[in-house]
């Protein structure tokens, strides 16, 4: 198992709509993405660095998984 890469929250927000993400609205600090098909939206700190934490977090509500991440970056 690969360690995670460093991201900004700008950079997964990219990444994110590479996985059919789709950016409804940026408030403050923060970016909130919907999918179709999908119930809820993912909030999405828009920091220089995310943490580790953060960043598995944001990957386990959009159903991603560290294969998908490196295969979408």
């Amino acid at each position: 198992m690969s360690r995670l890469p460093m991201l900004s929250g700008r950079e997964l927000v990219k990444i994110l709509q590479r996985a059919g993400w789709t950016v409804v609205r940026i408030r403050g600090s923060h970016a909130a993405l919907t999918k179709p098909g999908e119930e809820h939206t993912i909030a999405v700190p828009l920091r220089a660095e995310l943490k580790t934490g953060t960043l598995l977090g944001i990957l386990r509500q959009a159903g991603l998984d560290r294969d998908d991440l490196e295969r979408l970056h």
